[in-house]
């Protein structure tokens, strides 16, 4: 029989590439080995897989690690060198240190063993459960820890090479007794909680199998996120599971091979290749920009206090890992945070200063916090700005170019302008993302503004500003871009956020990766190139440079309405109005001192001052202070900033008063025979208002049965008088007829019937305001929100509600000054007490003014998930309703038509909101309250919501506010409605004096600068330079804004000022250019007049410098001033 092989086929034979013949059955993967990629890290196979090779070696022992601790009394925070000087008692792993918020300080010593010289790194693992703060022994922070097993762990510290070598490490370590997210997070806090130390170990970690970890981490992710008919993702789950393959169990050999697997994907010497492309990262090409970022939220689940240990521990550890990764940019915003650094932690401070100097560290955002958008003012907006911006050039040597508010829940239409304004060209968030209902149509775009200011925005489509850097981020941020025709430039922040933290080596592990795949053939059109290196001013420019400055994207004109947490237009109501009455007392403190620097040489500007109760009140602005999102602890905190507001403005006042109106002071009880007069806090403003006073016989034209005494007061400039009740004047009469209590006077008839308020009828216009079978009043309404107990409310409750009586009312005041009835009801366990009030007069001296109707409320509040608003059905019928806001008013839509209009069923507005027709308008003021909806024809004021989460015990307590109805002829375009809502804020003052009024300085008594020839445009704020008192100048700041939306002219006029030069400047009082002054002088008295053009809804801010010298001598004999006389 021949043989099956000539000779030439025998063993010798060289083996063929393709052998003919194959005996294996080698079948496709099943879909389960997709299953098995989940096995190679943790879970039930720990014991096996890689993880068992994460450490080679572990010592917790007293000859290793010697632990002393010494527990900071209550809730103290003391300083290093406090904390050093203590006496320390041993301690050990596994012992519980609390209560919740204390401070407990650890001394560390660890020897190290010899053996451990061959390893590539040893760490100090310090799990104490919650935060924690590495101290050099000279007290420099340099590493912050966070314990636990959440997602944001860092327990790990880097022994320094110098303590290796030397085999003894010593330092100090500040642990905290709450966690990232504060104690319980979204539930209010365990005040008695207590943190266990759960690790204090010396550690070898074997880097190479973290570091193969990090590499299947990238493969698997990869698969899962691309297509299945994808190349790279099958590609990818075959590497994966041949890594598997070659894995041996307890084999650091094995990992080495294995990670050589990985090039098929990553690429051959990967690592190499982008460490070396690391140090020249911002020269290397990218669509995704990757910016470090660590959104700490100023106070939200934990107080002020902790936010100044968060910051310093999240920004210590950015500048370790700049060290070891120099691709790493990491921005930070908050200039009150940097302000804290630089107080308590000057060591850290100046390495920051190092950092932003060589550009790796990256202050950014322009503001002094992240503030709400919604309800602070326009003025408080601008503060925001001027404090941020000249924080930052004072410290770092610029501005800031890019506006940042990743997290608050909304965007006014004013922002646009005001952001310019202060030297912003960009600007960032991803809130809207959010959205409950409708998907935002751009990731970038041209936000355009009331005034049509635009800013080039962004809103990363990667939907988050705290990125963990997994691949499905990645591949979000190409896949997500909603403007890809024009622009493919994504922004990436990376880093833990809202508690802090920031990037992490495995996040920039994971970017070297995504970087490497990047580069993969097949990886074109699924994995966007990543970019390190850069900073946000250079992402923004590079979007300008692909879209041609811009005109290639799309613009999206008015506010950014966030259709989420409508509910913080409410919550917390004390906050509200800490918040309103702080804006409103800095405003006339400002104003009073300004006029009495002008009146008086000798007076000092109080700018200190100032400065002080403006950045605790910008403070209390924060996005989760201000909206009321936050637990109650922050809320104990605020009330108190709020109270050295109010304690900063009467000092300001009454020091400026005392150089203003010399001799006098405010009416008290039982003072008799002294001159009454009134001090107008809208300076330029024709009033004529009553005013309430302790009963005088002299001039007090109606005497309430409690004793209050009522006058009526003029002023048309700066000072009103007492005015005598004369035929000039129909009086208010209150009646009981019936059923019906009805309240009168030459303008409004309001009937009350059943608790409710059924008729409101203008005299004049012959017009009944409330619908037939419709009635006014308060409504309580069931308040469950899905989700987000403090922030949101959601439409449905608008599905259950109650309407709620007056309950007793009987007639307190019946005329012929004031009218008022007096109401109480209560609902559940609370108390209700209504004063409404008709005064004789109308509510303005336009000629065709009405008078309003007043609601003061006192209420006890102790109902839990309720809503207590007050509604108005009208018969007006218009499809928008107008809301005043910040520098303006917005128009929103009363109907429901589309989506967009459905969720605006709960809006922002500030003072007042508005609903007209052709001819005629109501509006509904308040002096503290933020929300409101308007559906159809009827308008609601939202009072009080009671949350219980995160602060079980929100708006539990008395409540004091006040709100009206307004009727007015015309239009609201038309109307005095903005002046009237101003002055129901900023009532007049009433003073007493036994001195000659002669001695009351000239600028109190006549307004030196007014506006005049445009009642459209309004004169917010009277100042003094910022720089005045470093620069030895006397300049006087006005702001000045159009509020209806159309052009005007108006001409600024000043009286008898010593005007050295006029600029118009931006919001940070730069230059932009001089004005022309017209100067005329007539009966010795000269007047300075600047003519000024204002487009719809513009801010302008004038700087008038004055010579800086003693003019002649006011008559009441001051030692000189700026004033002609």
């Amino acid at each position: 029989m021949a043989a099956r092989n000539s000779p030439a086929q025998s063993d010798g034979a060289k083996k063929e590439r393709y052998p003919q013949l194959n005996h294996e059955a080698r079948p496709r993967h099943l879909g389960s080995v997709e299953g098995r990629l989940n096995q190679f890290i943790g879970g039930h196979y720990a014991g096996v897989n890689l993880s068992a090779l994460h450490f080679a070696d572990r010592k917790d022992d007293p000859s290793h690690v010697s632990l002393s601790v010494w527990s900071a009394p209550g809730r103290s925070k003391p300083s290093f060198a406090e904390a050093k000087r203590q006496t320390y008692k041993a301690t050990k792993k596994g012992e519980q240190f609390g209560p919740s918020w204390t401070n407990h300080w650890f001394k560390i010593a660890l020897h190290i063993p010899k053996e451990w010289e061959g390893y590539e790194r040893v760490q100090f693992e310090f799990d104490c459960s919650g935060e924690a703060m590495v101290f050099t022994t000279d007290g420099d922070p340099i590493h912050g820890l966070t314990g636990g097993w959440g997602e944001d762990r860092r327990v790990e510290f880097i022994i320094p090479p110098s303590a290796r070598k030397a085999g003894v490490a010593h330092f100090y370590i500040e642990a905290s007794c709450n966690g990232m997210f504060g104690i319980d997070n979204m539930a209010p806090p365990d005040q008695n909680r207590y943190y266990k130390l759960n690790s204090a170990d010396l550690v070898v970690p074997n880097m190479e199998a973290w570091h193969l970890m990090w590499d299947f981490q990238t493969l698997h992710q990869t698969m899962r996120e691309l297509p299945d008919d994808t190349p790279l993702r099958n590609r990818c789950l075959h590497v994966a599971n041949e890594i598997m393959n070659v894995f041996q169990e307890g084999s650091l050999e094995s990992v080495t091979k294995c990670r050589k697997v990985a090039e098929e994907i990553l690429g051959e010497a990967w690592e190499k290749e982008i460490g070396k492309e690391s140090k020249k990262a911002a020269k290397e090409r990218g669509a995704l920009w990757g910016v470090g970022h660590c959104h700490i939220d100023t106070a939200w689940l934990w107080p002020f206090s902790v936010t100044q240990q968060k910051s310093a521990r999240s920004w210590s550890t950015q500048i370790d890992l700049m060290d070891r990764y120099p691709e790493h940019r990491f921005s930070a915003t908050q200039a009150q945070q940097f302000k804290w650094t630089e107080q308590l932690y000057p060591s850290l401070f100046a390495r920051i200063k190092e950092r932003v100097a060589e550009g790796s560290f990256q202050p950014t955002g322009a503001t002094w916090v992240e503030m709400d958008c919604n309800m602070p003012s326009g003025e408080a907006l601008v503060r925001q700005f001027l404090y941020g911006q000249r924080y930052y050039h004072s410290r770092f040597g610029f501005k800031c170019k890019t506006f940042v508010l990743p997290d608050t829940f909304g965007y006014s239409s004013q922002l646009p302008q005001i952001a310019r304004l202060a030297g912003c060209d960009n600007f960032f968030t991803q809130k809207l993302s959010w959205n409950n209902d409708n998907d935002f149509p751009n990731s970038t775009f041209n936000w355009v503004g009331l005034d049509s200011s635009q800013i080039l925005t962004h809103m990363t489509p990667v939907n988050n500003y705290n990125s963990q850097c997994n691949m499905e981020d990645i591949r979000r941020g190409m896949t997500g871009n909603k403007n890809m025709e024009v622009t493919s430039q994504a922004l990436l922040l990376y880093g833990n956020g809202d508690g802090g933290g920031g990037p992490t080596p495995p996040m920039l592990e994971k970017l070297r990766r995504a970087r490497a795949i990047g580069k993969h053939p097949s990886a074109g059109g699924q994995i966007p190139l990543v970019h390190m290196g850069g900073s946000m001013d250079e992402f923004y420019a590079a979007i300008r440079d692909e879209t041609k400055d811009a005109r290639l994207l799309p613009n999206w004109r008015g506010e950014l309405y966030a259709e989420f947490h409508r509910g913080t237009y409410t919550t917390h109501a004390s906050i509200k109005k800490g918040n309103r009455k702080g804006e409103i007392l800095l405003r006339e403190a400002e104003h009073a001192a300004t006029m009495a620097s002008i009146a008086s040489a000798p007076y000092h500007y109080p700018q200190k001052k100032l400065d002080a109760a403006w950045e605790d009140l910008l403070l209390c602005q924060f996005h989760d202070v201000l909206p009321g999102s936050g637990i109650g602890m922050i809320y104990e905190d605020a009330e108190e900033r709020y109270a050295n507001v109010q304690k900063i403005g009467a000092e300001v006042l009454k020091s400026a008063y005392d150089v203003l109106y010399p001799g006098s002071k405010a009416i008290e009880e039982g003072i008799s025979g002294m001159d009454l007069f009134a001090i107008n806090t809208l300076p330029g403003v024709p009033r004529l208002e009553v005013m309430e006073v302790a009963g005088k016989a002299g001039v007090v034209a109606q005497r309430g049965a409690s004793g209050k005494g009522y006058v009526l007061v003029q002023a048309q400039d700066g000072l009103g008088n007492v005015k005598a009740l004369d035929g000039s004047v129909q009086g208010v009469k209150v009646q009981q007829i019936g059923e019906s209590l009805i309240m009168s006077n030459g303008t409004l008839k309001m009937e009350m019937k059943e608790g409710r308020i059924v008729s409101v009828y203008d005299a004049q216009a012959d017009k009944e305001i409330i619908p037939e079978g419709q009635s006014g009043g308060l409504v309580i309404m069931e308040d469950h929100p899905n989700a987000w107990d403090a922030w949101d409310v959601d439409q449905f409750h608008l599905e259950k509600q109650t309407h709620l009586s007056f309950g007793s009312a009987s007639i307190v005041e019946s005329g012929p000054l004031r009218g008022v009835i007096g109401t109480s009801l209560r609902i559940g366990q609370s108390s209700i007490e209504v004063q409404i009030i008709m005064d004789a007069v109308p509510a303005s001296l336009k000629a065709d003014a009405r008078s309003m109707i007043r609601f003061d409320a006192v209420v006890d509040w102790r109902e839990k998930h309720k809503f207590l608003k007050f509604e108005l059905p009208m018969t007006i019928s218009a499809e928008n309703a107008t809301y005043d806001t910040q520098f303006g008013v917005v128009s929103r839509p009363t109907h429901r038509n589309t989506s967009w209009d459905n969720a605006k069923f709960e809006v922002c507005g500030h003072k007042f909101a508005d609903l007209s027709e052709y001819g005629y308008g109501v509006a509904i003021l308040n002096d503290c309250k933020y929300g409101y909806a308007t559906e159809g024809n009827v308008m609601r004021l939202s009072l009080l919501r009671a949350p219980t989460e995160p602060d079980a015990n929100c708006d539990m307590g008395t409540h004091a506010f006040s709100f009206a109805i307004y009727p007015h002829k015309g239009t609201f375009a038309e109307s005095d409605v903005p002046i009237v809502a101003a002055a129901f804020n900023m009532p007049m003052q009433c003073n007493i004096s036994d001195a000659d009024r002669q001695d009351i300085a000239s600028v109190a008594k006549r307004p030196p600068i007014t506006l005049e020839g445009a009642p459209n445009v309004i004169l917010e704020t009277i100042k003094r330079g910022e720089d005045d008192e470093a620069d030895g100048t006397f300049c006087i700041v006005l702001r000045m804004f159009e509020q209806y939306g159309g052009h005007a002219r108006p001409t600024l006029k000043l009286r008898d000022l010593a005007i050295k030069k006029i600029q118009l400047v931006n919001l940070l009082e730069e230059p932009v250019h001089e004005i022309e002054v017209k100067s005329t002088t007539f009966a010795g008295e000269t007047v300075h007049d600047v003519q000024l053009c204002f487009r719809g809804f513009e801010i302008k801010t004038v700087r008038v410098c004055l010579e800086r010298r003693r003019k002649e001598k006011e008559r009441r004999g001051s030692s000189g001033s700026w004033v002609k006389v």
